[in-house]
């Protein structure tokens, strides 16, 4: 992958972000430039770990060293900031009353068992079980990840577009919107070493719109960043078991 990838994924979004900005009701601008350089920073950091930590030796596959790189930096600024913004960054084991915990599950296994089905019909079947496929998956997208997107990168976003939408009496605004499918664009959307882009749209809308929208949701009505964390990592589990059946 090369370098310019990350830059290209904020390419890709930022009509999304002038449109945010259009319409919104902002809040200061220098947290659009603290979102800007962390994401860059997250994805640089695993980048490069990619080329010069290699774990091999260890007979491991996975970018484990870029993912714990990410976790620490996310650690890094969650510890760094108050007690009050680490709860709005969804750093805690506080949750929303119970009855919106239970929507928002429902509205998770939802999306899963329809990404069940599509997934069952369309993924390539007959892999054979890894031991480090399983670990990997259970434990480092959804931990990195869901801290990062839905943590973070939503929890500073959301201090710049004031959000203006309610439903089942939360808020949204356009902070959900833009990480929602800035989640598809990094996983459907890379240019190669050899500058050749690969823009997979049908993997961009799929993601965003089951994927990342369910965890997201998961995230909003749980109030804490442990329900995604554990669904992101349900859900990578679940793409690894229909490979092997």
């Amino acid at each position: 992958m090369s370098l310019f990838t990350p830059l290209i994924w904020m390419l890709i979004i930022l009509p999304i972000v002038i449109i945010a900005l259009i319409k919104s009701e902002k809040g200061p601008l220098k947290y659009l430039a603290f979102f800007v350089l962390y994401f860059l920073f997250d994805c640089y950091l695993q980048q490069l770990s990619m080329k010069f930590i290699n774990l091999e030796f260890m007979g491991l596959r996975f970018t484990w060293a870029g993912k714990l790189l990410s976790l620490a930096t996310s650690l890094v600024v969650i510890y760094t900031v108050s007690k009050s913004d680490r709860q709005e960054i969804g750093f805690t084991t506080k949750t929303n009353a119970k009855k919106l915990v239970k929507s928002g599950l429902l509205f998770f296994f939802g999306f899963l068992l329809f990404d069940f089905i599509f997934k069952m019909i369309l993924f390539p079947k007959g892999g054979s079980f890894n031991l480090e496929t399983f670990a990997f998956q259970a434990t480092m997208p959804g931990l990195t990840e869901e801290i990062a997107f839905r943590g973070i990168s939503l929890w500073l976003l959301d201090k710049v577009f004031i959000s203006e939408w309610t439903f089942k009496g939360l808020k949204f605004g356009w902070g959900f919107i833009i990480v929602t499918l800035l989640f598809g664009v990094v996983h459907g959307a890379v240019l190669t070493e050899q500058h050749a882009f690969k823009f997979d749209v049908v993997t961009i809308v799929y993601l965003a719109l089951i994927s990342s929208l369910s965890v997201g949701l998961l995230r909003k009505f749980s109030g804490n960043l442990i329900y995604p964390i554990l669904g992101h990592n349900t859900i990578n589990l679940m793409n690894a078991i229909i490979r092997i059946l």
